[in-house]
């Protein structure tokens, strides 16, 4: 196919915010360059996910989800269903519809993540598949562990042992109690996890090629890793970031962070998922607290409770009074690290978020909560030397202290650690951010694709 031909995409994400979201962005790559896409989505979802810019080049196809024992009724996402093993299985059941679009769009290539069946698909219909993996390619070596050793109790030495072949200059490792926990996790779900394992496996075995959302420049070792294991080309995309949004900050918050100098605001968020216990929520407000720094908090309320406020600890709000906004809704989290009133980001390392982070002007503050995430920190804390992780005991629970600690080393302009986090974030955004570097992995990337075709 000539590299100015245009190419016909559909995407078919694992039925999670954060596998759709970022499939999404680079369909809007995609759009922008005049491609054509069929998104396939659960029904409810393509309200949430179809305004863009690109409609006239995106199409949204509704998928509806069987009815599956343990799903309830209107469960579409990993979001509203408690059993992410029983939405897989709701998944699968939309094969003869997924099916039948395919059919009828004729796609040069089909983009999917955990529908392991798409590559059987490709072969009745005649195209070519793209395993689309959206967090970062240092978890999978962490899943290649797992994987081998379900069968068999697991220990934690067993997962913080590198699989052979793992690069040997890696700082990236879990924590001993992560470990364990992880351990834990596995031994008490084997029978699923073989299952949700094996997914992956057939997908990525029988995929043309796969696309890992990064640069070279940061994880270009752990691609090689990837593309010796399963013997097969690993694209960088780049990390295919949402377009700027146009609206602005809503009056509430705009208003508050006026009242503050450039680069003196602590901004604390921790994805949409994660909810905190009581206890850890409210050291963590008064971790914040005892900085004595303006800070913009914005969680979901604490387990057990229905509101932020009743969360809070006692006497909270009268010793902080306007310093502290404690803010219990979505905030639009790019627009507010672009505010230059906002000089420290404290997040859980999602990987969406990391690259947020690392491509605003934010010192950066990492409370990791599952696996990948704390996978991404020891990246950006240890191996690339940007960010300071907040500091937890053996069970893995973080202080007021630590929180405190984490927070004044970045923000101490003194501080040798503050300075050299600083210094190395500075370096890493001014290659990200260069003029057209994102863009050319994406340019390169569809070159790539039409001379498949």
């Amino acid at each position: 196919m000539p590299n100015n031909s245009k190419l016909q995409i559909a995407m078919f994400p694992w039925f999670a915010y954060g596998h759709m979201i970022p499939f999404l962005h680079l369909a809007n790559e995609f759009a922008k360059r005049g491609h054509t896409i069929s998104f396939l989505l659960p029904s409810n979802v393509i309200s949430k996910l179809a305004n863009n810019r690109h409609s006239h080049l995106i199409t949204f196809h509704a998928l509806t989800l069987p009815p599956v024992p343990g799903l309830a009724p209107g469960a579409e996402t990993t979001a509203d269903a408690k059993d992410s093993f029983v939405l897989s299985a709701a998944m699968d059941g939309t094969k003869d519809q997924v099916r039948a679009i395919l059919e009828k769009d004729k796609p040069d290539f089909v983009f999917f993540d955990f529908a392991y069946w798409v590559p059987d698909l490709a072969r009745e219909i005649g195209f070519k598949t793209v395993y689309f993996k959206v967090m970062s390619p240092t978890t999978s070596a962490l899943k290649m562990v797992m994987s081998a050793s379900i069968g068999r109790p697991l220990t934690a030495a067993d997962i913080l042992t590198p699989p052979p072949g793992y690069p040997s200059s890696s700082n990236v490792t879990l924590r001993e109690h992560e470990a364990r926990k992880a351990a834990l996790f596995a031994n008490a779900h084997a029978d699923e996890l073989r299952k949700f394992f094996g997914r992956s496996a057939v997908g990525l075995r029988n995929c043309d090629l796969l696309a890992v959302r990064t640069v070279k420049e940061t994880e270009g070792i752990y691609c090689d890793y990837l593309a010796t294991q399963y013997k097969k080309p690993v694209l960088c995309i780049g990390a295919v970031l949402p377009e700027p949004r146009e609206d602005p900050l809503e009056d509430k918050i705009s208003i508050w962070l006026t009242n503050f100098k450039p680069n003196s605001v602590v901004f604390c968020a921790f994805g949409s998922e994660w909810v905190l216990e009581k206890p850890q929520f409210q050291q963590l407000l008064l971790g914040l607290e005892q900085t004595n720094l303006p800070f913009l908090v914005a969680l979901k309320p604490p387990k057990g409770t229905t509101s932020i406020e009743e969360a809070l600890p006692e006497g909270f709000q009268e010793r902080v009074q306007n310093r502290g906004m404690v803010y219990g809704g979505w905030v639009p989290q790019s627009l507010i690290l672009a505010h230059k009133s906002i000089g420290c980001f404290v997040n859980h390392c999602g990987y969406g978020s990391m690259w947020e982070s690392l491509m605003s002007d934010c010192q950066l503050v990492f409370v990791p909560n599952i696996l990948d995430q704390s996978l991404n920190t020891r990246l950006m804390a240890d191996e690339l030397k940007v960010a300071v992780e907040v500091e937890r005991d053996e069970n893995g629970w973080f202080s007021k202290e630590s929180i405190c600690k984490a927070v004044k080393s970045v923000m101490d302009s003194d501080n040798q650690i503050g300075c050299l986090v600083r210094e190395n974030h500075s370096k890493w955004k001014k290659i990200l951010t260069r003029p057209g570097f994102m863009s050319e992995y994406v340019d390169n990337f569809i070159q790539y694709l039409q001379g498949l075709v």
